[in-house]
């Protein structure tokens, strides 16, 4: 039962995820932390770092995460394949349509229609993160700030902004960073 679950779930998300990993993150929350308790709030943080730090596309290395914590190897293939499903039908599929009808203004029109609400996707699964690495998930009170994070989160801005720091440079730095100032009570 709990692989179809797994299945089905993960489904729903490669279905519904458009524009990449970021935009199925605020999906993939909804369903593995509020409709099924699969992860807390931070294990969900947790997730989402492994799932960006790994190789691969982010959805289904977080769906290969969550099978195998619920339900082991067969959980971790039951989730992957319902993740990996319509994205493979669907880009068959639309391949087929785009080659043939690209220069059609309608197919232009809905392509542009989707571009803001995958930013809108993107956007909320940042602001989540953003959130949960401040106030741990909970309330938003300045007594309650992770101050080093804070920190942490500005140096890195600045760092991928202003320098030509690599983003896997900047990531380690934070990771050293806040293993430095965690081992200095």
């Amino acid at each position: 039962m709990i692989y179809w679950q797994l299945f089905l779930s993960f489904l729903q998300i490669g279905a519904l995820s458009f524009g990449g990993g970021y935009a199925a993150m605020p999906l993939i929350e909804a369903q593995i932390v509020t409709s099924h308790g699969w992860l807390t709030t931070t294990e969900f943080a947790d997730l989402v770092t492994i799932a960006e730090m790994t190789p691969g596309p982010i959805a289904v290395n977080a769906a290969t995460f969550v099978g195998t914590k619920i339900g082991g190897i067969l959980g971790a293939l039951a989730a992957t394949a319902g993740c990996i499903l319509p994205a493979c039908v669907l880009v068959t599929l639309i391949a087929g349509l785009y080659l043939k009808y690209r220069d059609l203004s309608v197919l232009q029109s809905v392509l542009g229609t989707l571009r803001p609400a995958v930013v809108a996707m993107i956007a909320s699964a940042g602001v989540s993160i953003l959130l949960n690495a401040f106030w741990g998930g909970g309330t938003i009170a300045l007594k309650e700030t992770n101050v080093i994070m804070v920190g942490i989160f500005v140096l890195c801005f600045v760092l991928l902004r202003r320098t030509k720091w690599s983003p896997i440079a900047v990531m380690v730095l934070a990771g050293v960073l806040n293993l430095a100032i965690s081992m200095f009570p």
